[in-house]
């Protein structure tokens, strides 16, 4: 027997749990097809959304929209899932030079939105401070890792997940949509990440995966209300527990954890971090970044059965709820996609 949906959605990290989300929310059909065997991203991702970014502390693309849409959304299923998974909390910049300093001080009084002044005396007992200490509001902590695994629960539940390898040579294209693996759909929309750059109709994006470490250190008295940024970035993971990184490797010839990288984030600890910790893990996660820095949001433009939603890079946390539901009106109610995201973009290279 043919088990018919509306949608195949291809992963469920961050983006398969949104889409999947949005879907359910209006009352579709629709199968997850998840690879528990591929390490997803999200899972060593640091739940991070912070509206400021880089060296330059300028406001991230689109962040007056993105930013109390991402809020209301993780409220939401956080408050379906009965759970807590979102956190207000304030970067704590432990400026690591002089020009960083003044960095910050030039945007505090020219382009202060979200900046504020921090007393260097307030964190003494915990940082070495010897250039001053500013914070960054409007920023958000969101347990990813938990709000995935419930969500995987809703799922099987509801009898909407299936844990399987997806594979395109498996795909049977119909008139009405696809079949794979007796399961007809009218769409599959790829949330797969990495995985997309070997999918024989999208391998032509611009992919530029980037590989990300980090460490999970314990330190015992660190408020955990707060991340903390010097030439590390320290965040709450859970208890005493903090993610320490993370790295940007364009350039990699293995996915394992390398001991350089461990080296370098505990010399960037040991520079300001006045409290003993211990190093409990070390981490990796490759990123789906892109040359363009901007999602793939859209439908093939010669095969009309296969979406996509991808290329988050290292703003995932704070673009997937905003950028999934965007996919979402484009398939139910044809509303176009925000242009900068828009797969339209690409139609020229996908059409070859």
């Amino acid at each position: 027997m043919k088990e018919k949906v509306k949608y195949i959605i291809v992963g469920q990290g961050l983006v398969g749990t949104w889409m999947s989300y949005h879907l359910e929310q209006a009352g579709l059909s629709y199968k997850v097809i998840n690879d528990p065997n591929i390490k997803s991203a999200t899972s060593v991702a640091s739940g991070v959304i912070n509206p400021v970014t880089g060296r330059r502390i300028v406001q991230t693309w689109m962040i007056e929209t993105i930013l109390p849409y991402a809020i209301t959304a993780y409220q939401k299923i956080a408050q379906q899932l009965n759970i807590e998974i979102i956190k207000a909390s304030p970067v704590i910049s432990i400026h690591p030079s002089q020009q960083m300093s003044e960095s910050f001080d030039y945007r505090l009084h020219h382009d202060n939105v979200y900046l504020y002044k921090q007393d260097p005396s307030k964190w003494d007992v915990f940082f070495e401070s010897p250039f001053g200490i500013g914070a960054i509001n409007n920023c958000y902590w969101i347990d990813l890792n938990t709000m995935i695994s419930n969500w995987k629960n809703i799922l099987i539940q509801k009898q909407n997940y299936l844990a399987a390898h997806f594979e395109m040579s498996d795909v049977t294209f119909l008139e009405d949509g696809i079949l794979w693996n007796n399961i007809h759909a009218e769409r599959i929309i790829f949330c797969d990440g990495i995985n997309s750059m070997n999918n024989p109709y999208f391998k032509a994006l611009p992919f530029a995966p980037n590989k990300g470490e980090a460490l999970i250190i314990k330190v015992p008295g660190l408020n955990n209300e707060h991340i903390y940024k010097n030439s590390v970035t320290v965040v709450p993971w859970k208890d005493d527990l903090f993610w320490v990184g993370s790295s940007y490797e364009w350039e990699f010839n293995h996915t394992a954890p390398t001991p350089a990288f461990k080296e370098k984030m505990i010399q960037g600890l040991n520079q300001f971090l006045k409290l003993p910790y211990e190093i409990v893990d070390h981490i990796v996660g490759i990123r789906p970044a892109n040359t363009q820095r901007r999602p793939f949001i859209g439908v093939h433009p010669i095969h009309k059965q296969l979406a996509i939603c991808n290329g988050m890079g290292t703003k995932g946390c704070s673009l997937a709820p905003y950028f999934t539901n965007e996919l979402f009106h484009l398939l139910e109610h044809d509303t176009p996609v925000e242009p900068e995201a828009s797969l339209k973009r690409f139609d020229s290279i996908l059409s070859n």
